[in-house]
């Protein structure tokens, strides 16, 4: 089977790949379309790719949807689409393994709060600055994205897995599993598994990402990352960290902290988490939770097990990130020692912001089986609805990411590793599924 596949070389165009279980090469960086510029509107070139394609690439190799076009690659619980390595394909791959690939970038024209020539958004409209975009991290070519749809689609990203990504395209830049740039909230990301990115997981540049049911695994920085202006909603997220790699659970930014003023530039980014269990298990990063910059962030329904009785649940950076909290609600965490830190605001400050929600405790007895299932003590713990803080979330009606009596939000179109097994048919991480 390893030696039955098509090369992918060039603009992806308008090309359908059906054929579930073949595998396709994407061989250097592979465009789906051209760039249509800050101020277009419509769409280009579409890209569709069926349930059960697999995709594999090596070394620089990378795929990106250019701002202005589209992808329709949607799955199916039973047959995801598989972007891998191409060690993974030659069944080499482990489950230390990462940086064997680029990974996937959807690009759109939803504003961003940092501009490519070094200018910020500092206006009380966002988009009072009519040219304000970024360029892509690590690429030789020019790649642009942002403008001024915050409804702009990019298509649609469902029951996806990217595997062994983030290989090194420039020195100290590398791809993630997903990478976000501008994309507006039409563009629809469900059902997503990053494995072993050797950057973040996943990280949103600017624009207005909603995802439903995200498994990041095993990601070496971290697990997501959020900055540039994004308007950010996450409901139903499972991050698993390796105990030999890895940085923050989420690492939270809104850019002009770095010049001194953090929270000058516009739009403000805000992070806000539905229903998660975070599994912090590297010794490489003293908090599971970072905000700062002046960025927003909320946090529901949460359920938080740190490494050691020394690491920090929630860390908040400057008085403005504190002052930016959205709210924290229904989150426990089995912090210890420090279970909040300050840096700027005191602990007490923080801890003060924690205690003014509802039924939260940072210095909680987790029971959590199959390593992030509720136990009964996650199961007592009465849920916040959170349709009150954003019209994508659901009131799901228990805290974490998974009550097993309830319902199997990470099935079958996940893969099964010694990161984190979730029971599914499609296998292991290191194998490719057989349909």
């Amino acid at each position: 089977t390893t030696e039955i596949y098509t090369v992918l070389t060039s603009s992806a165009a308008s090309d359908v790949y059906k054929r579930q279980g073949l595998l396709y090469q994407i061989t250097g960086r592979v465009n789906v379309g051209t760039d249509q510029g800050f101020a277009s509107t419509g769409s280009d070139v579409n890209l569709s790719i069926d349930p059960g394609v697999i995709l594999f690439a090596q070394g620089e190799s990378f795929f990106v949807v250019n701002r202005g076009n589209t992808i329709e690659a949607d799955g199916t619980e039973t047959m995801p689409i598989i972007w891998t390595s191409r060690d993974n394909v030659l069944g080499l791959a482990s489950d230390a393994s990462d940086a064997q690939w680029g990974g996937v970038v959807l690009l759109g024209r939803a504003p961003v709060s940092d501009c490519s020539d070094g200018t910020f958004n500092t206006a009380a409209a966002p988009n009072a600055n009519p040219t304000c975009q970024q360029q892509l991290e690590g690429t030789s070519v020019v790649t642009p994205f942002g403008g001024t749809d915050p409804a702009d689609s990019s298509g649609s990203f469902t029951f996806n897995q990217i595997r062994f990504s983030g290989f090194e395209l420039q020195q100290s830049n590398e791809l993630q599993s997903l990478t976000t740039g501008g994309i507006g909230s039409g563009t629809v990301i469900n059902n997503l598994m990053s494995f072993n990115s050797s950057d973040d997981g996943v990280e949103f540049f600017g624009g207005s990402v909603n995802v439903k049911n995200l498994a990041v695994i095993g990601a070496s920085d971290d697990s997501l990352d959020v900055d540039t202006g994004a308007q950010a909603n996450v409901e139903t997220v499972v991050v698993a960290q390796r105990t030999s790699t890895g940085d923050s659970i989420i690492e939270l930014d809104s850019p002009g902290g770095e010049q001194g003023t953090p929270g000058t530039a516009l739009p403000q980014t805000v992070l806000q988490i539905n229903n998660a269990t975070f599994l912090q298990r590297s010794s490489s990063s003293g908090q599971a939770v970072r905000a700062r910059g002046g960025a927003a962030i909320g946090l529901t329904n949460t359920v938080i097990d740190v490494d050691t009785a020394d690491d920090v649940c929630i860390r908040i950076d400057e008085q403005i990130t504190l002052d930016a909290i959205v709210g924290v609600d229904s989150v426990v965490c089995d912090g210890v020692n420090r279970p909040v830190r300050g840096s700027g605001p005191s602990d007490a400050a923080v801890q003060a912001v924690v205690d003014a929600g509802t039924n939260n405790n940072l210095m909680a007895m987790l029971t959590l089986t199959s390593s992030f299932v509720n136990g009964a003590n996650e199961n007592a713990v009465t849920a916040f609805d959170a349709t009150a803080r954003s019209s994508f979330f659901s009131n799901i009606g228990f805290i974490g990411a998974e009550d097993d009596t309830v319902s199997d939000n990470f099935g079958d179109w996940t893969c099964n590793s010694s990161i984190l097994d979730f029971g599914s048919a499609n296998g292991s991480c290191t194998s490719l599924p057989v349909y």
